[in-house]
């Protein structure tokens, strides 16, 4: 089993900045990827940023050259850096990673989801 656990989400201005973090343990072999999502009342969870074990990241139009994410191979964590938020920024923020991991003797591939941190963005 893999769990993944956010934290740093909260209530911020607009403009201001934020930093989420996401930590995943359990009987991990291996993290291929490790991303962030969002879900805002009355919309789909969309993406919002993804890091390979290899650093290649990838981002929405709508976070480019506003938010940043980052990983620690050696903690199992992936952050997102958040800065210039907008109040269409708030939403539940869910961690998500592509990980191997051991379960009955065997190695599999899994998707696995945290539980969601809120970001609020108001005044």
């Amino acid at each position: 089993q893999v769990q993944l656990v956010e934290s740093g989400g909260g209530l911020v201005q607009p403009g201001g900045s934020l930093r989420l973090s996401c930590a995943a343990s359990g009987t991990i072999n291996n993290i291929y990827s490790m991303g962030w999502y969002r879900q805002a009342p009355g919309k789909q969870r969309e993406l919002v940023a993804t890091i390979t074990n290899g650093g290649s990241t990838d981002y929405a139009d709508f976070v480019k050259g506003r938010f940043t994410i980052s990983r620690d191979n050696a903690k199992n964590t992936v952050y997102l850096e958040m800065s210039s938020l907008k109040p269409e920024d708030t939403a539940i923020y869910y961690c998500n990673a592509d990980v191997s991991h051991y379960s009955g003797g065997r190695i599999r591939r899994g998707d696995y989801w945290g539980q969601g941190t809120q970001v609020t963005v108001s005044s």
